[in-house]
């Protein structure tokens, strides 16, 4: 057979670095017409002809019909002289390279039991979760590559959990966002188009398919604008309060320092063995007044701290302590009292949950996610509330006494 040169179409530079990412895993929430779904076509056939003769790559998308869309837009731009195709269960097969097939999510067991060597979830806020779980063992043995790609949806799905996991930095998985205005600005689709979608729609689904961001499920105890409207760049110091969450098992140690005026001006995020912790703990507050997580193994750290300062006091977080401290930084987001930047910080606040339930209402990171950043800002918050205004307001004493030194205790709300 002649050899036959296939032309890779032209990607525009924000769209070919979220699809053509070095990770294994890229999970990309973009706009309608944003190109996520024909960036992601050239990527599965760039697979796919990196491929052995008859090794498999999936397109899967919600529903059947959907998955037929892909499959005839890409045999529309094949030579016709280099595959063949199969009609009936929509795959084409490169000839000398990989097989390329494009399935229905609506029944997940069906898709379990093959070796896939690379794969792309299609509108994925609109598939099951099963249907993630059974493509994701498909590239087990193979190691395969993944793109999960689709428009925002609301906030409690699989993919927009796994979008801010990746956004937090999980290790192997890359994260990208494509709105409506960057098609426009790379000549796709004209700006009158966006802004005339702006005036017919409702504005949260306006904001979800075209700019990419999620509606307020209800389940955010801060709410969504709120909290984009305290995003701001690291206030300038110096500190006046710490707050400081300690990592257990696979979570992080987060110290987050406010100015006088409740802003966000330091931000430290590790992961480090205890005694390492505790010198760093020390050496950053600097002095500093710090509310320190003191429950479980935190009780041992805190009061290795208060032996090396005074200015450490320890907050046990429980069911009704949690809720009292999550109900105080909501009041300071919701009234625009602090600000942040936009870091690990934004994202697990835009995650954060909480649930009613009978004997009080339960206040967390979705099951997976980390609420680190969230704790050390509500425990820094609920000191400069309390100690730090206390302390400003206070009047200059008009004698000096000696008071013994007690230390700090550590306590429970």
């Amino acid at each position: 057979m002649p050899e036959i040169t296939i032309q890779i179409p032209e990607l525009y530079d924000k769209q070919r670095r979220a699809i053509f990412t070095g990770t294994r895993y890229a999970w990309i929430e973009a706009s309608t017409k944003a190109g996520k779904t024909f960036g992601c076509l050239v990527w599965l056939l760039v697979q796919a002809l990196r491929c052995a003769d008859g090794q498999n790559v999936w397109w899967v998308a919600p529903v059947g019909s959907q998955a037929q869309i892909a499959f005839d837009r890409l045999r529309k731009y094949l030579p016709r002289a280099i595959y063949r195709e199969n009609l009936s269960e929509k795959s084409i097969a490169i000839k000398g390279a990989g097989k390329l097939w494009f399935k229905s999510a609506d029944k997940p067991d069906s898709l379990y039991g093959e070796d896939v060597h690379a794969a792309v979830i299609d509108e994925a806020s609109r598939v099951k979760e099963d249907a993630w779980t059974a493509v994701r063992s498909t590239l087990t043995a193979t190691q395969g590559p993944i793109r999960i790609i689709g428009n925002v949806k609301g906030r409690s799905n699989w993919f927009y959990k796994g979008c801010r996991r990746a956004e937090q930095g999980a290790k192997g998985h890359a994260y990208a966002k494509l709105t409506a205005y960057d098609a426009v600005d790379a000549g796709i689709i004209p700006r009158e188009e966006i802004e005339d979608a702006r005036e017919a729609l409702p504005e949260h689904v306006f904001r979800e398919l075209y700019l990419a961001e999620p509606s307020d499920d209800g389940g955010n105890p801060f709410g969504m604008k709120a909290i984009d409207d305290c995003v701001a760049q690291l206030a300038p110091g110096p500190p006046v309060v710490w707050g400081w969450d300690l990592a257990r098992s696979t979570d992080w140690t987060v110290g987050i320092a406010l100015n006088s005026e409740g802003k966000v001006c330091e931000f430290h995020r590790f992961q480090k063995d205890w005694p390492a912790t505790e010198r760093a703990i020390v050496r950053l507050t600097d002095g500093v007044d710090a509310l320190v997580d003191s429950t479980g193994v935190g009780d041992v750290l805190i009061q290795y701290l208060q032996r090396n300062g005074r200015n450490f006091e320890g907050y046990t977080f429980t069911p009704k302590s949690k809720q009292y401290l999550m109900e105080g930084l909501s009041t300071a987001i919701q009234g625009h009292k602090t600000s942040f930047p936009d870091n690990e910080i934004k994202a697990e606040l835009d995650t954060f949950e909480y649930e009613y339930r009978r004997n009080g209402v339960k206040y967390s990171a979705p099951e997976g996610l980390h609420d680190d950043c969230v704790c050390s800002l509500a425990l820094a918050w609920k000191h400069f509330d309390g100690l730090y205004r206390v302390k400003k307001n206070q009047p200059e004493p008009t004698t000096v006494g000696t008071l013994p030194n007690r230390g700090r205790m550590s306590k429970k709300w």
